[in-house]
């Protein structure tokens, strides 16, 4: 079989998308899409029409056709059968068959027939491989971005520090030269008399060696230039107060305090031990409206940091409770052996320490799977049309694994432009956010003691559709693999070593179609 090009056409003849797999001029591609409608026969039920030098294997979708052209030399039982795979690829990419959605996903459809044809012939793949392949999902790049990342907060908290460190040290050394003017005027006696002297212009650039008496002055005669509060602040509450009535949701910083003469900001340093461990796992998770797992992955990763070079040589016990069946690699620098007999982490030679300061991957985990036991936190949405033109949305939440505890939970509900949906009934709060036209239902805990929720709206002027895809966010310390750090111990002696243990499980993409 040699497939020449394959193309999405509407019945009147116009070519929306079109892919050609052997070398061809653009008139002659033209010229063959733009006599495929003359030549469809009325009043037959065959799905192909052949000319002197190629065959036409249609199928309609609709409005559309999806359309093959091959050479007459091609088995049509196998054209077919490319056909059949052709066009269920289209509804994977795109919401409805209309024109224009074909048009906004034309390139995510040409990367997919590029999976089933190569160089004119057909591949060996199915559906779920060909969303796989486009997709380019790779668990080693995943991995990596999420050292990446990682590495990237630390930079990021560690600058933050360093730009305190220099902010306090710059307040300090204000507040220090402050103080030495005042001992120059007052003879070593200012700063217990109460009174704040005001020099005058060019006093503290030239400190003479006579002492004259100092001029006192209330204290709300003299104001700091830096302390003088003006128009500009009114100006961003305003903008803030317009963004807020536009829907928008602004988050506002809390205002720091003017610290005392005398007293030191204490700067904040995060709570980690020399030895520090981050469990981190991630959620991918793609459900049907009507129910069935079309996606499931949970990647998981043990970091290690040693921040002293006391404690490089060490083994790091785990405790795996797991019941999913996730499966577990280690670091090829890891005693695989060790691992398995007795679930620790320690380095094949043990006469060399792990790397100080560096966030090391020592261990990870996938579990893949279209069970839709795996799924701990489940949600319906229940669109219905009433009889004005609008839509009753009912949306619930079940927590399916009550071991878990989920934090900050975030519904995002896409509306049509222009919708201002009514609220009946909610458990939790919600935002409309007009700007972005979807209603964000925020819950701050879901646990076993508030496993259910639901919420209630009405859309004007809606159908069924325009609430899908739905967006799930979330944050938990809980590990959905149940894997846990029970000790960490000296290679030497198994002397215990004191670490701290960061864990985190968190939906890279979580959504309900």
């Amino acid at each position: 079989m040699v497939l020449i090009a394959a193309a999405v056409c509407t019945k009147a003849g116009k070519t929306i998308v079109s892919r050609q797999f052997v070398e061809m001029t653009k008139a002659r591609i033209e010229g063959l899409l733009a006599a495929f409608p003359k030549l469809i026969p009325t009043g037959t039920q065959h799905t192909f029409v052949e000319t002197d030098s190629v065959r036409y294997v249609y199928q309609p979708l609709e409005r559309l056709y999806m359309l093959l052209i091959t050479t007459r030399a091609s088995n049509i039982l196998e054209d077919l059968e490319t056909l059949r795979l052709f066009a269920r690829v289209i509804p994977e990419y795109c919401r409805s068959l209309e024109e224009t959605e074909i048009a906004e996903n034309a390139f995510s459809l040409i990367f997919a027939f590029d999976e089933i044809v190569a160089l004119g012939y057909r591949e060996s793949v199915n559906l779920s491989q060909i969303r796989t392949f486009v997709e380019m999902d790779s668990h080693e790049e995943k991995v990596y971005q999420a050292v990446r990342q990682t590495q990237e907060r630390e930079a990021k908290n560690k600058m933050r520090e360093k730009a305190k460190e220099l902010q306090r040290q710059k307040m300090e050394a204000s507040r220090k030269g402050g103080k030495h003017t005042t001992f120059a005027s007052t003879g070593g006696f200012g700063s217990s008399t109460g009174y704040i002297p005001t020099p005058s212009v060019g006093d503290t650039a030239n400190v003479s060696n006579d002492v004259k008496p100092p001029s006192y002055t209330p204290a709300t005669a003299s104001v700091p230039r830096g302390m003088k509060l003006g128009n500009k602040g009114k100006d961003v509450e305003s903008f803030v107060d317009q963004l807020k009535s536009e829907g928008e949701n602004v988050i506002t910083s809390v205002k720091n305090s003017i610290s005392q003469p005398g007293t030191k900001t204490p700067a904040i340093k995060p709570d980690i031990d020399d030895v520090h461990l981050r469990l981190e796992e991630k959620l991918i998770v793609r459900m049907g409206r009507d129910g069935g797992v079309q996606q499931f992955e949970l990647l998981g990763l043990v970091t290690l940091h040693v921040g002293d070079e006391r404690w490089g040589r060490i083994r790091v016990q785990l405790d795996n409770k797991d019941t999913h069946g996730v499966q577990l690699q280690t670091h090829p620098n890891v005693d695989k052996e060790l691992f398995k007999l007795r679930s620790q982490i320690g380095l094949k030679q043990p006469s060399k320490p792990f790397p100080l300061h560096t966030d090391v991957g020592v261990l990870k985990w996938r579990l893949q799977n279209t069970d839709e036991s795996l799924v701990p936190l489940l949600i319906n949405c229940w669109p219905s049309e009433a009889g004005d033109g609008s839509c009753d949305v009912n949306i619930e939440y079940e927590l399916a694994h009550t071991n878990l505890e989920l934090v900050d939970v975030n519904i995002t509900i896409p509306l049509p432009m222009g919708c201002t949906p009514l609220v009946g009934e909610c458990d939790g709060t919600y935002i409309h956010e007009a700007r972005r036209n979807q209603l964000v239902w925020n819950v701050p805990l879901i646990d076993v003691s508030n496993k259910t929720g639901s919420l209630e709206f009405n859309a004007p002027k809606a159908i069924p559709n325009d609430f899908f895809p739905l967006a799930v966010t979330f944050s938990s310390k809980s590990s959905y693999a149940s894997i846990k750090i029970t000790e960490v111990a000296l290679v030497d002696d198994e002397t215990p070593v004191k670490y701290s243990v960061e864990s985190v499980l968190f939906p890279d993409k979580y959504e309900i179609v």
